[in-house]
């Protein structure tokens, strides 16, 4: 079993960019090479910036090839929650920049051809009990009557045509959920920005964010300086002490995944008949989908823990029971690939994004990032560069975590208030 991600070890690296000299001037230096800093990166370069990316491991390391590879619509939050904070109008606003998020990804695989099976299939929810399901069709009813977008309800009867298993009440389906090789997205961006211009620094870990008495910042890295004009900060869950401000309201929560080996077609058809992104709607979901190579992805918060090879280890255990007891067919498949991730929450479960002290930033993607990374690190190229640009998350209060300075002590609290929550809804 490879503690590796799937995606990154069936991904072909773009290039090598270990050694690539940190140059001493650029307009804008991006930390960070996931899909917010290399969308960022090539943004700008097409508009002729220049842009150096430092990441302190390499491309797609962190959050970006560590995921689920589902860009799948609607907020963290919900609609009806959203609707109720921030009112009808902004909230639907809200939901359709998902929408166009997806399209972003779309719109560059097809402009600079990248081979990442990208493909509209569909994204599944899945329902614990009935209660879910008729909040399920209140949904379905307010996105039809207020934004006139249409889902389906699946009733536990007809559920086997989306999902081979009775562990679930029903589900919702919305058609413009996709999935996407994350690994080959990753360095599809990567590629692109480089032929655009684009600077990429790997092994080069941003030390520090000097400002400069006359504007721009010297940013310090393990590899040299570069003084810049402008910097995007672009860290999701790995966001740490070299930005404290952002540090304190970034919660950097575990998600584990593992896969299985390549599965007999009948197998994958059982499984997941239309080929659906599917996720429940647990507070500790479990997510799974099928690759492009016909393995079972299964993921979930298996643990409120960090990464490391004796955690993603445990983690593997666990999900491996819950894919068993979801999917009973399964229980003795092997496991090809384990591995574990930060999700980068917030207090309020959205998007933040915006300036402060002449540093750029957005994250808080609370496990869309897929793509809400990718839509934002365009959108705040725009923004630095001074053109217009789509930030809704801009203004919205953005509390720190109480008593959050450095390591996420409070995540085992959290996970156990989760579990709580599963078990009496």
């Amino acid at each position: 079993m490879k503690l590796t991600p799937y995606w990154l070890d069936t991904a072909t690296p773009s290039g090598d960019y270990r050694r690539n000299p940190v140059p001493e001037r650029a307009d804008i230096a991006i930390v960070g090479a996931g899909f917010t800093g290399l969308t960022a990166a090539l943004e700008a370069a097409q508009h002729g910036a220049s842009v150096v990316v430092l990441d302190s491991h390499t491309v797609g390391w962190g959050a970006s090839g560590r995921n689920g590879g589902m860009a799948t619509t609607g907020l963290a939050i919900g609609l009806g929650k959203a609707i109720k904070r921030y009112g009808q109008e902004r909230a639907l606003e809200m939901f359709s920049e998902y929408n166009r998020a997806i399209d972003t990804i779309e719109e560059l695989v097809k402009e600079h051809s990248i081979d990442c099976d990208f493909q509209r299939s569909g994204k599944l929810t899945l329902a614990m009990n009935a209660k879910q399901v008729g909040q399920m069709r209140q949904t379905q009813e307010t996105l039809a009557k207020l934004a006139d977008y249409s889902v389906t309800v699946v009733d536990k009867q007809d559920l086997h045509s989306e999902i081979g298993t009775d562990f679930y009440a029903g589900g919702m389906v919305d058609p413009l959920g996709a999935g996407v090789h994350v690994g080959k997205f990753a360095h599809g961006l990567a590629e692109a920005g480089t032929r655009a211009g684009v600077t990429i620094c790997e092994n080069a870990e941003v030390t520090e964010l000097a400002a400069r008495p006359g504007g721009g910042h010297a940013v310090r890295t393990t590899r040299g300086v570069v003084n810049v004009d402008r910097v995007l900060v672009a860290t999701s869950g790995y966001t740490g002490s070299l930005t404290p401000w952002l540090q304190r309201r970034t919660i950097p929560v575990g998600s584990f995944i593992i896969v299985t080996e390549p599965l007999p077609l009948e197998t994958v058809q059982r499984i997941l008949p239309r080929g659906r992104q599917a996720a429940d709607n647990k507070m500790l979901t479990y997510y799974f989908r099928i690759t492009p190579d016909n393995r079972l992805l299964f993921g979930g918060r298996a643990r409120f823990a960090l990464s490391s090879p004796d955690s993603d280890l445990k983690s593997a255990e666990i999900l491996k029971s819950a894919m068993s007891t979801v999917f009973p067919y399964l229980s003795s498949a092997r496991v090809d690939y384990t591995w574990g991730g930060l999700v980068d929450l917030t207090m309020d479960q959205m998007v933040h994004a915006g300036e402060r002290n002449g540093v750029h930033y957005s994250l808080g993607y609370s496990g869309h990032g897929v793509q809400m990374a990718t839509y934002m690190g365009k959108q705040m190229a725009l923004s630095m560069l001074g053109k217009p640009s789509r930030n809704l998350w801009e203004h919205l209060p953005n509390p720190a975590v109480p008593g959050h300075f450095g390591p996420p002590w409070f995540l085992p609290i959290i996970g156990g208030y989760a579990k709580v929550v599963d078990r009496f809804s």
